[in-house]
């Protein structure tokens, strides 16, 4: 049997960052961001004795019409998308044309947003089951066995019976991820997939995790996905990193769980970094959130190869950050980025604006605490979001409930970042969006230029700074340049008719 794991070709403005089912946008200087989960998946049916093929055409930049002919050539058995918000309706008229062209394929959808609305995708579009959850790369492994081998249908699927919906009950919320095998790394073509910001090759991602410890912040996709937090032994992660740099020669790598597991789970991981000699091998870097680190713990870090963590500002307003249910304060983010800085360790700074609730004044109070960061030296690097209510998130029912919404809430191609989906109590759309700018113009202040100046001690520190220019210009041109004409196009009945839009 015969299985896709696919990624089409999409239309918009920009690459798209769908992979991993992160905050969606899209990019003029991309980042094709490894989607671990899929690479377990495709991994898992491969072993299982499934013929499957790897088939991300945005990574790969095929075209849609090159997508389309691949796909009518093989006609595969299974095609399973991750999906998102701003583009499910996108992939529904990209299941149309699959099936047109191969009726007897399965088409499965997953994601975060067929987690929160799974009967929708059923109903207006020719899907032919979608998977809740964010363990779908087991739940697809046991679909694809149901449908070769008749066995039971796996927890957490919804499908159609006749003219029946039905589904096989709530799905899974706990993998023991210990018991995985390590990602087939070449299957999965992770050589194509790296952040901007990665000093050294090959690069590659792991999940130590799924998918944050905290889960509580309430615009936060990921707690529709994972209610609850799964965890490798740092053993078994550490044991995967010796497999990465034994068989692939990996000189550094990325954790992508949602939030990096800290206390005496994050001691014993380092202390086996230094043990094993992995800390002279590779540069490591997480995701991390404020206020979960100990005091010893971030001059551990660095000992044990550590170079950068990327953490969530989100707001410099103490009423926001209790709102959105963060469970940090302010006081903990300047006290954190500083005593991380001085450690050695390099901050990313995640920050958002464009709540409901907040006003022209405090987006700037959000705006001046990165530039002050950054200028500091308390952070290396930073990026900007609009807030995205994602369906399944409290964020999105407290504002459906509050009438916060400036557009239906059901059009979901404006839910892709190019605009605001709230209305402002003192700012217009594009305000909003000048503001997200305005955030990257810190990497222009003279004083954040000469601290990096003074870091280059080779041509790689150099050539590093030189992609970080190009990125920043690219995120400018991300909040500045005119959409609306773009949007429109995200509604034509072809989804590739400018040559899958990347």
């Amino acid at each position: 049997m015969r299985v896709w794991i696919a990624y089409p070709p999409l239309q918009g403005k920009g690459s798209p960052m769908l992979t991993q089912n992160r905050q969606f946008q899209w990019y003029h200087v991309p980042s094709y961001i490894y989607p671990v989960v899929s690479a377990y998946a495709a991994t898992l049916l491969d072993r299982a004795g499934f013929e499957v093929t790897w088939a991300d055409s945005i990574t790969q930049q095929w075209t849609y019409e090159q997508f389309l002919k691949r796909f009518e050539a093989e006609q595969p058995d299974i095609v399973a998308i991750e999906t998102k918000t701003p583009v499910v309706r996108q992939h529904w008229r990209i299941i149309r044309d699959l099936k047109e062209r191969s009726p007897q394929s399965n088409i499965v959808l997953m994601g975060d947003h067929v987690t929160a609305l799974p009967e929708e995708s059923l109903v207006k579009s020719l899907v032919d089951y979608v998977i809740t959850g964010g363990h779908y790369d087991v739940a697809l492994l046991g679909l694809a066995r149901h449908l070769r081998d008749g066995e039971d249908m796996p927890p957490g699927i919804w499908y159609r019976e006749g003219e029946t919906i039905k589904n096989s009950g709530p799905f899974i919320t706990h993998v023991d991820l210990n018991s995985l095998p390590y990602i087939d790394r070449t299957l999965t073509q992770a050589h194509l997939y790296g952040e901007k910001w990665k000093k050294r090759v090959p690069f590659f991602y792991t999940m130590a995790g799924r998918d944050c410890p905290w889960g509580r912040c309430t615009f936060c996709a990921w707690t529709t996905l994972y209610p609850r937090f799964s965890v490798r032994t740092p053993e078994n992660l550490l044991d995967e990193i010796g497999f990465l740099i034994d068989q692939y020669g990996a000189r550094e790598i990325f954790d992508d769980t949602g939030t990096f597991p800290a206390g005496e789970w994050l001691d014993r991981f380092c202390e086996g970094m230094i043990k094993r000699g992995y800390n002279k091998e590779i540069l490591f870097s997480a995701n991390m959130r404020y206020g979960m680190l100990k005091p010893h713990q971030p001059e551990l870090m660095k000992r044990a190869g550590f170079r950068k963590l990327k953490m969530g500002l989100e707001s410099a307003n103490q009423a926001t950050l209790d709102r959105i249910n963060k469970g940090i304060t302010v006081q903990d983010i300047v006290e954190d980025s500083k005593r991380i800085s001085q450690a050695g360790l390099d901050i990313q700074l995640t920050v958002m604006v464009g709540y409901p609730w907040e006003t022209r004044e405090d987006a700037q109070r959000t705006v001046d605490l990165a530039n002050q960061l950054m200028s500091n030296g308390y952070a290396e690097m930073l990026q900007a979001t609009i807030v995205v209510p994602y369906p399944g998130t409290p964020l999105y029912q407290e504002a459906v409930e509050k009438g916060w919404f400036r557009i239906d809430p059901t059009d979901y191609d404006r839910f892709d970042m190019t605009e605001t989906v709230f209305n402002m109590p003192d700012m217009t759309a594009e305000e909003v969006n000048k503001i997200c700018a305005e955030v990257y113009r810190a990497f222009l202040k003279p004083r954040y230029i000469w601290k990096q100046l003074t870091r280059i001690r080779s041509l790689h520190d150099l050539d590093y700074i030189w992609r970080g220019a190009i990125a920043v210009i690219g995120h400018l041109r991300d909040f500045l340049e005119e959409r609306r004409s773009e949007r429109a196009s995200h509604c034509s009945p072809n989804p590739g008719a400018s040559g899958g839009g990347i």
